[in-house]
């Protein structure tokens, strides 16, 4: 199971989501093509700084992080609900009293959330 979202999605959602919403960040060593994923207490600047100038960390999101950010999406109108089914994951993003506005399956906890903000950005409604 991810942990975290990976790459890809962290520039993506970079674009999208505030940076301070991001728990964690993955650092590309671009050396040696060598990714690694460290928690947002760690000082990014010296950490570059002690192995090199040239990589570079990117924000990324933890479970937590993710649903923390959907759920504080105008609290008392939506809501996020993630539950499993038959193997995957469905992630529905609620209004109250009016049913889902989207809905997405997944194989990840992850991923389901990361369709979701796709989802709700082309809607506008981040």
């Amino acid at each position: 199971m991810k942990s975290y979202t990976d790459l890809e999605q962290s520039k993506v959602l970079s674009k999208i989501l505030p940076l301070e919403s991001a728990d964690m960040y993955i650092y590309k060593n671009v050396f040696f093509g060598a990714l690694s994923c460290f928690n947002g207490t760690t000082q990014i600047g010296e950490y570059i700084k002690l192995t090199d100038k040239e990589s570079k960390a990117y924000p990324c999101w933890s479970l937590t992080a993710l649903l923390k950010y959907l759920s504080e999406i105008k609290p008392k109108v939506y809501t996020p609900v993630l539950f499993p089914s038959e193997g995957k994951w469905i992630l529905q993003f609620a209004e109250y009293g009016h049913g889902n506005v989207c809905e997405t399956t997944s194989e990840n906890t992850i991923d389901a959330c990361y369709e979701i903000i796709l989802k709700l950005h082309e809607l506008n409604l981040l």
